[in-house]
């Protein structure tokens, strides 16, 4: 089999879908976003690649300047890489042709964001939790078949509201189908969010 643009975890689950592609955080690897992916859809087919960026030994998605400025050069061109790595891998499993959602948390989440408004030939639904706008001028793409859920804390210090909101401002202005869950705490996922997340990809 040919190898992979990037490093992954596969797991072939009981059902056919949705295929979940799980996106960790800074810092987080494959084997810790799966364990979202099994709260999630447990029967679920999963994909779990590893971010191919080091910042002082985390594995991220993208560069980023300083906290909460990202390289968006580098954001444009990571999402164009995971887009690749996504039909790679679909096509690798006999994955093509099946329901793809995509789940990330923080980097993760961000990272999934971009390749959704870049490239929704490939990504056209996204769980976003704990995400923030990824792109300060995004394409004018139309997304009127994307279904996007977003679960963000309102008081969260990495994630900042504004960006957050102006995230979902963008989805629907491109015409998106979005849902917004907001918990009152930080930069986590809450059980209520995780339910809602649940609600959402079984509609």
């Amino acid at each position: 089999m040919t190898e992979l643009s990037l490093d992954y975890r596969h797991v072939e689950g009981t059902g056919a879908e949705p295929v979940l592609l799980l996106l960790h955080g800074t810092g987080g690897t494959p084997d810790d976003i799966l364990a979202l992916g099994k709260e999630l859809s447990p029967s679920s087919p999963m994909i779990a690649p590893a971010g191919p960026v080091s910042e002082g030994g985390a594995a991220r998605w993208f560069r980023r300047l300083r906290e909460g400025v990202f390289d968006v050069e580098d954001v444009v061109r990571r999402a164009g890489e995971l887009a690749e790595f996504i039909e790679e891998a679909l096509r690798k499993h006999d994955l093509a042709g099946r329901r793809v959602v995509a789940a990330g948390f923080s980097n993760g989440a961000n990272i999934a964001a971009a390749v959704a408004l870049l490239r929704p030939d490939v990504l056209g639904e996204v769980m976003l939790f704990s995400a923030m706008s990824p792109l300060p001028e995004p394409p004018d793409n139309r997304l009127d078949t994307a279904r996007v859920f977003l679960a963000n804390g309102r008081s969260d210090p990495m994630a900042p509201l504004d960006s957050s909101e102006r995230l979902v401002r963008t989805f629907r202005e491109r015409g998106a189908e979005v849902t917004e869950y907001w918990h009152p705490g930080g930069h986590q996922i809450t059980l209520d969010g995780l339910d809602a997340a649940r609600t959402w990809l079984g509609a």
